[in-house]
C-alpha cells in the first residue's frame, strides 16, 4: 500500500526557517513535489523533483526561498523553507507522480508563520 507522510510542520516567525519532509512508502515515483492550501484559496504548486535526473521546478512565489531535494535510499523528498512570510501559511500536502499528473496525495502538514 502507497502512503505520503509529511512531517516538520508547525508555527515559527517571519524571517525562520522550517524543514518539511515526505516518506513514502510503498513503491517509487518518478516525480514527487510539494503543494500548498490556504483556506480559501486554490491549491498552489511550492516544488517537484524527478527521482532520475532531479529536475528541480518552483512556483513563483517560492523561488530563491525553498529547495527540494531528495533521498532515493529513503525514499523521502524534503522541502527545505527560509525567509519564511506570513503568506506561507498553509497546509502542505506531498504528492507523488508516475505519469503525468499527481496521483497520490499525502495528508499534509501544517505550516503558520506569524508576522
Amino acid at each position: 500500500q502507497v502512503q505520503l507522510v509529511e512531517t516538520g510542520g508547525g508555527l515559527v516567525q517571519a524571517g525562520d526557517s522550517l524543514r518539511l519532509t515526505c516518506t513514502v512508502t510503498g513503491r517509487t515515483f518518478h516525480n514527487m513535489g510539494w503543494f500548498r492550501q490556504a483556506p480559501g484559496k486554490e491549491r498552489e504548486f511550492v516544488a517537484s523533483i524527478s527521482w532520475g535526473v532531479s529536475t528541480r521546478l518552483y512556483g513563483d512565489s517560492v523561488k530563491g526561498r525553498f529547495t527540494i531535494s531528495r533521498d532515493s535510499s529513503k525514499n523521502t523528498v524534503t522541502l527545505q523553507m527560509t525567509s519564511l512570510k506570513p503568506e506561507d501559511t498553509a497546509v502542505y500536502l506531498c504528492a507523488a507522480s508516475s505519469g503525468s499528473s499527481f496521483s497520490h496525495w499525502g495528508q499534509g502538514t501544517q505550516v503558520t508563520v506569524s508576522s
